[in-house]
C-alpha cells in the first residue's frame, strides 16, 4: 500500500465534503499550531546569525567574528538539543498521524537501555532519530509558510462573504483593476463568488493536511518495518504463484500425459492378446506392457504429490487419513470437532507441511509411530504432528524444517518445534482460517510450543 493512499483516498472522494475529512483536516491542522509555533520561535533565534551572515554578503561584506561565532554555536545548539526535542515531538506527531490515517505508525526506534547515558548514546546513533529532528525542522519552516498563504486566503474569503455588511457608501472597500466596490450591490458578486469557493477551501484544508501527514509518515515512520510488510507481501504473491503453477501442472499430468499413458497401456495389452506366447515380439511386448503400467503408478504417485484429489474434492480431514494410510510408520489422525474448511492456499500449506513433516519422520526420526492432530483455536488453525522417534530435530542439519517455516511464514502462519534428545518430537503449525502474510516466521529449535 503506498504511504500516502489511506487520506489521498478520502481526499478523491467524490463526497469528500459531506464526509468527516474536512473537520478531521482542520482539527489536525489547528492540533499543529500549539507544537510548531514554539519550534519554529526555537529554530527562528538559531537562523538570526545566519540571517546576518547573509544580509553582510548582499552588502558585499563577509561575516565578522562574533557572528561566525554565533553560527557555529547555533549549528552545534541544534545538533545537540535538537533530537532531544525532536523525538519526542515524532511520538506525538505518530499519535495525531491518527486524526488523518487509521494506520498505525509504529516507532522506528528499538528498545533502548533504561539509564540515561546509554539512552543518549543510543537515540544519537539512530538514523529515525535524524529524520525526527528533520520533520521538526520541517514543522518549523515549510508548515508555517504554508499556513501562511492559506490564511491569507482565508482572510480574502472572509473579506468576500462580508463585504456586504461593511460597504458603507463612502470610500471604496474593494479596489481589483478599475473595479471598485462602494455599495452592499456592488459587493453582490463578490459575496457570491465567495459563497462558490468554500467548498475550495475544504478541499485546501484536506490537501495541507494530507501533505503534513505524508511528510510524517514519511519521516518518522518504521521504514525497515515497511520494507518487511513489503517483503511478507512479496513472498505471499510468490507462493500463490507457486500454487497456481504447480495445479497447472497437475491439471495437465492428469487430463494429458495420463490420459494418453492409460490409452497406450490398454493397448498394448491388447497387442499381447494378439501376439502367440512363441512369437519373437512376445516378450518385448511384455516388457513394454509392465513398464508402461509401473510408469502409471509413477505417474499417477507424482500427480498425487502435487495435489491430491481427495484434497480438492473433500477437504483436509480427508486428505490427511488418506496420507496416513499411505505412511509406512502407523499413523494415528485426530480431527477435533468445530474446524471449518479453512481457505484454499491454508488448507494446501497445511497438507503439505503434513506430509513433509511424516517423510522426515519417515527417513530421520526412527520412530515406531506417529500421530496427527487437527483442530481450531479461535480464528486459527492448528496441525500437530508427533512422533516417538529419537528426538533433536535441527533445522540447520537440513531436514526441511526451514523450508517448511518459510512456507508456512508466507500463508500468514508461524511453526513451532519441540524435539528434546530422546524425543518425542513435537511440530506445531499455527495458520489463519483465512489465508493473510505475515512478516515472519517463528522456529523455537526447543522447547514447548
Amino acid at each position: 500500500m503506498p504511504t500516502t493512499q489511506a487520506p489521498t483516498l478520502a481526499l478523491l472522494n467524490r463526497r469528500y465534503l459531506l464526509t468527516g475529512g474536512p473537520w478531521r483536516a482542520l482539527f489536525y491542522l489547528f492540533s499543529t499550531l500549539p507544537f510548531a509555533i514554539p519550534v519554529a520561535i526555537a529554530a527562528g533565534v538559531l537562523a538570526l546569525p545566519y540571517l546576518a551572515a547573509m544580509s553582510s554578503l548582499s552588502r558585499g561584506a563577509a561575516p565578522d567574528g562574533p557572528v561566525l561565532f554565533l553560527m557555529i554555536v547555533s549549528l552545534a545548539l541544534l545538533l545537540v538539543l535538537g533530537p532531544l526535542v525532536a523525538v519526542p515531538l515524532g511520538v506525538v506527531e505518530r499519535a495525531r498521524l491518527s486524526l488523518m490515517d487509521s494506520r498505525p505508525l509504529p516507532s522506528p526506534h528499538p528498545p533502548s537501555p533504561a539509564d540515561l547515558v546509554s539512552w543518549l548514546r543510543t537515540r544519537y546513533s539512530e538514523p529515525a532519530t535524524w529524520r525526527e529532528l528533520l520533520y521538526a525542522l520541517f514543522l518549523a519552516t515549510v508548515v508555517p509558510a504554508a499556513y501562511a498563504i492559506a490564511g491569507f486566503l482565508i482572510i480574502i474569503e472572509a473579506a468576500l462573504l462580508l463585504g456586504p455588511f461593511f460597504v458603507t457608501g463612502g470610500s471604496a472597500f474593494w479596489t481589483i483593476g478599475a473595479f471598485e466596490v462602494r455599495t452592499p450591490a456592488q459587493a453582490i458578486p463578490l459575496f457570491l463568488l465567495g459563497i462558490l469557493m468554500v467548498p475550495v477551501f475544504g478541499y485546501l484544508a484536506g490537501l495541507l493536511a494530507t501533505g503534513q501527514a505524508f511528510a510524517a509518515r514519511a519521516l518518522l515512520g518504521d521504514r525497515t518495518g515497511l520494507e518487511l510488510h513489503q517483503v511478507a507481501q512479496s513472498r505471499a504473491r510468490l507462493a500463490d504463484a507457486f500454487d497456481l503453477e504447480r495445479r497447472r501442472i497437475e491439471r495437465d499430468l492428469h487430463d494429458g500425459a495420463q490420459h494418453r499413458l492409460t490409452s497406450l497401456t490398454l493397448q498394448l495389452g491388447m497387442a499381447r492378446l494378439d501376439v502367440p506366447a512363441d512369437s519373437p515380439a512376445a516378450e518385448p511386448l511384455t516388457r513394454a506392457h509392465d513398464q508402461a503400467k509401473d510408469l502409471m503408478v509413477v505417474l499417477r504417485d507424482l500427480i498425487y504429490g502435487i495435489r491430491p484429489q481427495a484434497l480438492t474434492d473433500l477437504g483436509l480431514p480427508a486428505a490427511l487419513r488418506e496420507l496416513a494410510g499411505r505412511s509406512p510408520l502407523p499413523v494415528a489422525v485426530t480431527v477435533a470437532d468445530g474446524v471449518p474448511r479453512p481457505a484454499e492456499q491454508t488448507e494446501g500449506t497445511a497438507y503439505f507441511a503434513a506430509s513433509e513433516a511424516l517423510a522426515n519422520i519417515v527417513k530421520h526420526a526412527e520412530a515406531t509411530r506417529a500421530d496427527v492432530l487437527l483442530a481450531r483455536a479461535g480464528e486459527t488453525l492448528i496441525l500437530e504432528i508427533r512422533d516417538d522417534g529419537q528426538g533433536g530435530a535441527d533445522p540447520t542439519r537440513g531436514t526441511g524444517l526451514t523450508g517448511l517455516a518459510d512456507r508456512v511464514a508466507a500463508s500468514g502462519g508461524r511453526l513451532l518445534l519441540s524435539s528434546p534428545q530422546d524425543g518425542p518430537t513435537l511440530l506445531r503449525i499455527e495458520l489463519p482460517l483465512i489465508a493473510a502474510p505475515a512478516p515472519a516466521a517463528s522456529l523455537p529449535a526447543a522447547g514447548r510450543p
